[in-house]
């Protein structure tokens, strides 16, 4: 088809594996030969990796079905390097030189990989690179939170860990759909929650008290849904005391306590979970190409520091995103 093609891949790449299950420590940086695409595959030279809680806690424990060693890392931002025969990708035709995302990859904690081309999207081009690489994830959560709990236009939501990555889409999101959202986090990062149009309220004790004030403030009747994204027992009290309707509190981050209660717990390993993330993501693409969802960075890394970059991330507060850079 118009449009494909292929380049000589450039040298050896690089990849982070874990050859066994436990924390980031243990991963191995290796060489290795990323295979010329197929029919419906591509490759990319990745600018920018994204990094993701779920990059090591998916390697932590033994999984069903994974096999060792597992090629670490699930989004990237990089240019086309070789396109297979026959082959879009998601967003349409695709040529070597073109600039794309890709998001629910193996292995993209890399220098270059071959993947699906329905995992490809081209990317937005007002975003750089390492902005892009984190985009996906944490946007593709956030939608599917809102639209599990139906949240609709005049609305107002209760949502925990809203400055964090998922809670900052969350609140771009919701403002876009005229959604008032009340967002729980550090007074230090109250700032963070009003620049996405959020009323920020201090996690703690009191917090009940706090969320009641800041209705009242808003001159809103209720709550009407509840997102958790941070999973404390304290998000969970909360969310259930102020929405007594189990199908408008919707957690990525407390299964059980959802089990337990009766409410919806997601991840992106449920078919449904990942049927609609992948549904959305051109959506998401399109939103950042107009400019009205940002991704706010925190730190670069190079690509062989993946495990430094990690260990900032498990300190639960970097302030934003943060990319590996081949």
């Amino acid at each position: 088809m118009a449009g494909s093609g292929t380049e000589a891949l450039h040298g050896t790449a690089m990849r982070w594996v874990a050859p066994a299950w436990g924390a980031p420590d243990a991963w191995r940086f290796e060489s290795y030969e990323p295979p010329a695409p197929g029919p419906g595959e591509v490759t990319i030279r990745v600018h920018a990796a994204g990094v993701n809680p779920a990059d090591a806690k998916h390697v932590a424990a033994p999984r069903a079905g994974v096999e060792l060693p597992v090629p670490i890392g699930y989004e990237v931002s990089g240019v086309l390097s070789a396109v297979g025969p026959d082959t879009e990708i998601v967003t349409g035709p695709a040529s070597v030189g073109d600039e794309v995302i890709a998001f629910r990859v193996r292995g993209g904690y890399a220098s270059e990989l071959t993947v699906p081309a329905q995992t490809v999207l081209r990317k937005p081009a007002a975003l750089t690179h390492p902005e892009a690489a984190n985009l996906l994830l944490a946007g593709t959560t956030a939608a599917e939170m809102l639209d599990v709990v139906a949240a609709r236009a005049g609305e107002t939501l209760l949502l925990h860990g809203a400055s964090g990555a998922v809670g900052v889409s969350v609140l771009q999101q919701a403002r876009l759909r005229g959604i008032r959202v009340i967002g729980t986090a550090s007074t230090g990062r109250f700032d963070e929650i009003r620049r996405f149009g959020g009323i920020p309220v201090a996690y703690g004790d009191g917090l009940a008290e706090r969320v009641a004030e800041a209705l009242r403030g808003a001159g809103a009747a209720r709550v009407d849904a509840a997102l958790d994204a941070i999973g404390t027992a304290e998000a969970v009290e909360v969310s259930i005391a102020f929405v007594p309707d189990r199908t408008r509190v919707v957690t990525i981050a407390a299964p059980g306590a959802a089990a337990a209660h009766g409410f919806r717990a997601i991840a992106g390993s449920l078919p449904a979970s990942a049927a609609f993330r992948d549904a959305v993501r051109p959506r998401l693409v399109e939103l950042a190409e107009w400019g009205e969802l940002v991704v706010p960075m925190a730190r670069e890394f190079p690509l062989a520091e993946a495990q430094r970059a990690l260990s900032l991330l498990a300190e639960g507060h970097p302030g934003g995103k943060i990319a590996l850079i081949p």
